[in-house]
This record gives structure tokens, sequence and C-alpha cells, in this order.
């Protein structure tokens, strides 16, 4: 037990899945899982145990924002033993090839700042995925025929950004998607070894303004999920 994460030792498998909400968490565990077990709801942050085709996963939500998922996946990494997370959650399109409901595999998390800055001082530090979990990711969304795309990704630390240059920049650059989390987690994943991904839905769209409906969002999800796990297990 620590101070955000009620679990148990022996609660929480070496496999995590990280959605930010922690209702979609507990979604992903009763859709994909069996034998579900609540393993912490601390501060209403809810994590599951349970098996995937014969694989121990947790899936435990981390909150918004960087700094919010720095705080879980530390101490699900220093004290829970995790070695492979996966965040799973949605994003913004930044291209005009980028659909609403694509998925994105994020390659590279371009920031301008993480909670680990003060770590890095004066260094641009590249957080980039694990490789073999983006392949694996790559391949498993090919053979379910999903539309995805594979490259760079935004991390902001603002959710109501008010730099449009900002963004002009991103997809002047070829960003694909901006979400709020996927740089620190791979700095995480960096400095204690342990393997990351980030696979991500297009919720909405930057440039045409295109939303999906909160009631469709679960159901779009559902092939992200799939990707993961496909992913963690190769």
């Amino acid at each position: 037990m620590t101070v955000h994460i009620g679990a148990q030792p022996g609660d929480i498998a070496e496999t995590v899945l990280l959605p930010g909400d922690p209702y979609r968490a507990k979604w992903a565990a009763d859709t994909f899982l069996t034998d579900v077990k609540l393993v912490n709801e601390v501060r209403g942050m809810l994590g599951f145990t349970g098996m995937w085709k014969g694989n121990r996963v947790t899936i435990h939500g981390s909150g918004m924002g960087m700094p919010s998922l720095s705080i879980y996946v530390n101490e699900l990494i220093k004290d829970y033993g995790a070695k492979t997370l996966i965040r799973i959650g949605s994003c913004g399109g930044m291209q005009d090839s980028v659909k609403v409901r694509d998925v994105i595999v994020a390659m590279t998390a371009t920031t301008l700042s993480t909670p680990s800055r003060g770590i890095f001082k004066e260094l641009n530090f590249a957080p980039c995925a694990d490789y073999s979990l983006l392949r694996a990711a790559a391949d498993a969304a090919e053979a379910k025929g999903t539309a995805t795309h594979v490259g760079g990704i935004y991390s902001s630390d603002v959710f109501y950004d008010e730099r449009p240059d900002l963004t002009e920049q991103m997809t002047r650059h070829g960003i694909l998607g901006v979400e709020m989390e996927a740089a620190e987690l791979y700095n995480l994943a960096a400095r204690h070894g342990r393997r990351a991904l980030a696979v991500l839905t297009v919720s909405d769209h930057l440039l045409t303004g295109e939303a999906l409906p909160s009631e469709d969002r679960e159901k779009t999800f559902g092939d992200m999920v799939e990707i993961a796990l496909e992913a963690a297990f190769a």
C-alpha cells in the first residue's frame, strides 16, 4: 500500500494499462478482463486486476496531466514492480490525414515541460516508446484493420491552450495528435528501465473541430484497448 494506491502486495500485475479516466479503467476491465478484482479506489482513482487470454493485467487510472500520471507510475514501478506500462487514452488530431476514431501509436512525445524537467535541467531529452511494444502495436492494429498512424505526438501541460502558434508549429512538423500524459510516462520508463507505450484514440480534431460525443467514446475505444493488450503480450 502506498500514499495513492491502496493495493496490497501482489495485487498489481507486471503489465499495467493506464487510461486517464478511472471510469474508463472500470469499463475496460469489465469489457476485456476476466476474474476482475478491484485493487484500488483511493481518492476515487480506480484500479482493477484480472486476466486476459491467460495473462495477468492491471488497468489503473492515471488522472489528467503529467503530474498526476507521474504519481501513479512512480508508485506502480517502485512499489509494485510494474514492468510494462501502456497508456490508453484519447487525443486530438493534428493532421489532415488523421481522422476522428483513428488510432495513434506514439513513437515519440514532444513537450514544453514535464515533471522531469528539474532532473534534465538544460538537456532536451527525447522521450520515446519501447520499440518492441511499438512494433507489436502496429502489427496488432494492421491485423485488426484499424486505421492507425505511427509517429510523434505532443504532450501538452495545459488543456485550455491559448497558443495557436504552437499548434501551428506542431502541425507543420508532422505531429499526429495532442494529449497530456505520454511524455512523462516515457521519461519514467526510461529512468527505471521499463517498457512504455501510448496507444491513443482520436476523439476530436484541432483542424476540423469534429469531436466524438461522450456516449460514443467507449465503443470506439475498444480497438485501442485490444491493440494495447495484444502488444503487451506479443
